[in-house]
């Protein structure tokens, strides 16, 4: 026997009113929105701490590119200390232009015949000490590799604001995609307990290495 056909809606007869979505399948759909976008937002951002915090537990990695230390020398012109007043601007800048020298400008310090200034960046310091009387500086470059400009940016050392500001905002974007996948995971039925057994082991697993390590 054949099915009969459904009768068509009257014209001018309202369609029926759709069924209110419960706060869980609404709460459902919010969490699986929110994971994949801020999953696709931290993508990059998970590969960069994921791959460098492998090189920051193998700092002995160089991929062929070994620190370098040098030493260079100079004088610096006319008008860059008045009395024990320094400018260190002027000086900042001329050691630039000189050496080429690169960073952020820190630690500025007078002690009598003797000025220092240090420049520091991910992977690079440059340290120089000024003869308060003649303007000569001798001025130590180390420069190491690859994965130790890495590993810096990793620890967010000596990299400025913006890159500390970056971390910030990816460490509350990672948390998010955490605290998402677990919220769609307990929507989850029949995976769910297998689910959270398995994360339950891990964590006791990571708790212990932590309490070992600390031991």
């Amino acid at each position: 026997m054949l099915p009969t056909a459904k009768p068509e809606r009257e014209a001018g007869t309202p369609r029926p009113a759709a069924r209110p979505r419960t706060l869980k399948a609404r709460s459902h759909v919010w969490l699986r929105w929110l994971h994949t976008y801020t999953s696709m937002i931290s993508l990059l951002v998970v590969l960069f701490f994921a791959l460098t915090g492998i090189t920051l537990n193998h700092p002995d990695w160089a991929f062929g590119h070994s620190e370098v230390r040098r030493e260079v020398t100079g004088t610096l012109p006319a008008g860059w200390i008045t009395g024990t007043a320094v400018d260190w601007l002027n000086v900042a800048e001329e050691l630039r232009a000189q050496q080429g020298l690169h960073g952020r400008a820190e630690e500025p310090r007078v002690d009598g015949t003797e000025a220092s200034i240090s420049f520091l960046g991910p992977g690079y310091s440059a340290d120089t000490v000024i003869d308060t009387q003649t303007g000569k500086y001798t001025t130590n470059i180390l420069a190491q590799g690859g994965v130790a400009v890495l590993n810096d940016l990793h620890r967010g050392r000596d990299t400025g604001g913006a890159w500390s500001w970056l971390i910030d905002v990816s460490g509350g974007i990672l948390t998010l995609v955490a605290v998402t996948g677990i919220g769609i995971l307990l929507y989850l039925k029949k995976t769910r307990g297998q689910a959270l057994a398995v994360m339950g082991v891990a964590s006791v697993i990571v708790l212990l290495l932590g309490w070992r390590a600390l031991g």
